[in-house]
């Protein structure tokens, strides 16, 4: 078994793409393997998903949407870099981002191991010979089953537009101040997490929201020392923690045993360390399925920066590896009514 500070897989470690090529500072962050061209602008790229992990659930369970979207993100700027002759240094910019996963999806069983999206570029915009920006169709399989179906628009920027588009917020001359504090970069202290119990992802220190004592409304806790969203010089929140945020909150909103199985969202405007965010969350219709949806917005300084629909399933108890049902116990929604705590939350 190959071990790493970051990562476990089962079996001897396979090759990942260069930490360069999906824009991560840390080698153990990559989840992607490989690429091949199928079409003019369609392309199989190959990822490999952890046994263990010291942030991602994996191994035997539902799908971690993290690892989810940080997969599908990952292809992003290989793709520009290695398909489409993006510079490095020119960043890509989020406009919107999509996905839906399936039922397969929602099943415990183990997703570690390979793992293929298929991505099909819809639009490339150009200027002259560079590419400004791509929008991506992602399907991501796993032993022929579709696990999830993923879409996204994001511009791409020359350092000098970034710089202008930046200017008075990086705090820094070129445009890449850090997290980390880059002089004259102000980055506000994450605030206490919000505390148990709580739909998040298990640690506190994974948490993204800070409650405010007003019903559905937090304030996004920005950990900068987090080793996952915050893996690389950045001078604004992460597109990644502000998804994890929302699902968060819309968890929180609808209560229950609910599981997110759809998000659909804008990002707007920046969303700067140096100043609170509030995030509010609203009751949307029920999808056509009967589904719960939840409206999330995130507003920082009067501005909206992020909106979201989220579509949530009422799932059933998963009751641990091994676990028994409590004697007289014939149907699993009984475990609903039963004060045996044999299901993990």
């Amino acid at each position: 078994m190959h071990s790493t500070a970051g990562r476990t897989t089962a079996t001897a470690s396979p090759a990942f793409v260069p930490a360069e090529l999906v824009h991560k500072a840390n080698p153990d962050g990559v989840l992607l393997t490989g690429w091949h061209r199928t079409g003019e602008d369609t392309f199989t790229v190959a990822a490999h998903w952890p046994y263990t992990h010291r942030f991602y659930t994996t191994g035997p369970g539902r799908l971690d949407l993290v690892l989810l979207n940080e997969t599908v993100r990952q292809t992003f700027p290989l793709l520009s870099h290695a398909a489409y002759d993006v510079p490095f240094g020119h960043p890509l910019l989020w406009e919107r981002y999509r996905y839906r996963i399936t039922p397969h999806a929602l099943r415990a069983v183990d997703l570690s191991g390979p793992v293929e999206l298929r991505v099909t570029c819809t639009e490339s915009v150009r200027r002259g010979p560079r590419v400004t920006a791509l929008a991506l169709r992602i399907d991501v399989v796993r032993a022929g089953l579709r696990l999830a179906t993923a879409d996204t628009r994001f511009t791409i920027q020359t350092p000098a537009v970034y710089r202008r588009l930046r200017a008075g917020q990086s705090g820094t001359e070129s445009g890449s101040g850090t997290a980390q504090g880059a002089p004259g970069l102000r980055v506000t202290e994450p605030a206490p997490p919000v505390p148990r119990p709580y739909p998040g992802r298990g640690a506190l220190d994974n948490l993204a929201l800070t409650p405010t004592g007003t019903p559905h409304t937090w304030r996004l806790r920005a950990d900068t020392t987090h080793p996952v969203f915050f893996d690389h010089a950045v001078d604004h929140i992460p597109g990644q923690l502000l998804l994890e945020a929302a699902r968060q909150a819309a968890r929180s909103t609808a209560h229950g045993r609910a599981a997110v199985v759809a998000v659909d969202s804008t990002f707007t405007r920046f969303v700067e360390l140096g100043s609170p965010c509030r995030i509010e969350t609203r009751p949307l219709p029920h999808d056509p399925a009967g589904h719960a949806r939840v409206a999330v917005t995130m507003e920082q300084d009067g501005a909206e920066t992020f909106s979201a629909a989220v579509t949530l399933q009422q799932s059933e108890p998963r009751c641990a590896p091994g676990a028994r049902r409590p004697a007289g116990v014939r149907d699993v929604r009984a475990l609903r009514n039963s004060t045996t705590r044999l299901c993990r939350p």
